[in-house]
């Protein structure tokens, strides 16, 4: 089933973490690190080698310097014969808080403090909580950006894609296998821009479905208030310990 951002896709973004809906609508980016001083020049120009170390480096610098990240996402499920798209917008913030709120195609919010993670969907009032380390899990995309992850260390057999075209021409796609995963997780792909930004990561399952991240109007190290990072189930609202198995 489709992930929802914690397990696996917050943690890269600074070492964080992610969640799962009853059922799990949306699994948790699933149960989601990214220089050394590197040039434009080290990317591919007309053909040139790239290579994978210096790239994989430049990555983990560009997001080791970051403290805050939004970005407006779109989540795309595909499994099971079917195939759901949902979009929000996505706030992180050094050590390990993040807030995750579908919009499309209905009101969704994941948000984490660091301590205590909150699932919530307004339509079934009812908001699910769980501790914020049991959400840590390598399916999370987010755990290769804001700096907690080496791509080179998690990935294993960390290379370039160059079957699979990116989104945006200059772009340069890299595959690996997750280690604490390789059971569950059969690949993942990042598409890395020559600012060495993640703008895309899909992450392929053993049994075929495919979660995918893409993010976009991305801003860096904004002065994002912790107050964001709070939630408080609204009244009326039941609240249920665990965001599912």
């Amino acid at each position: 089933m489709p992930v929802f951002p914690s397990r696996l896709c917050v943690m890269a973004l600074i070492g964080w973490a992610g969640p799962d809906e009853k059922v799990l609508e949306m699994r948790v980016p699933f149960r989601l690190a990214i220089s050394v001083l590197v040039t434009a020049a080290l990317l591919p120009v007309a053909g040139l080698a790239v290579d994978v170390k210096t790239l994989a480096a430049a990555v983990d610098a560009h997001y080791n310097h970051l403290h805050s990240l939004q970005a407006e996402f779109t989540e795309v499920y595909r499994g099971a014969g079917m195939e759901r798209t949902e979009s929000g917008t996505l706030w992180l913030k050094k050590p390990g808080k993040m807030r995750w709120e579908y919009r499309s195609p209905k009101d969704k919010l994941f948000v984490s403090d660091g301590k205590d993670a909150w699932f919530y969907v307004p339509d079934d009032r009812q908001a699910r909580k769980t501790e914020a380390k049991k959400l840590e899990d390598v399916r999370s995309p987010l755990a290769f950006m804001l700096g907690k992850t080496k791509l080179e260390k998690e990935l294993q057999g960390l290379s370039l894609a160059p079957d699979v075209p990116p989104m945006q021409a200059g772009n340069i796609v890299l595959r690996g296998v997750p280690q604490a995963l390789a059971d569950r997780v059969s690949e993942i792909l990042l598409e890395i821009t020559p600012e060495h930004e993640i703008t895309r990561i899909v992450i392929q399952e053993v049994d075929g479905a495919t979660t995918e991240y893409r993010f976009g109007e991305i801003k860096e190290n904004l002065a994002i208030a912790d107050g964001r990072f709070q939630f408080k189930p609204p009244a009326g609202t039941e609240s249920v310990e665990g965001l599912g198995p």
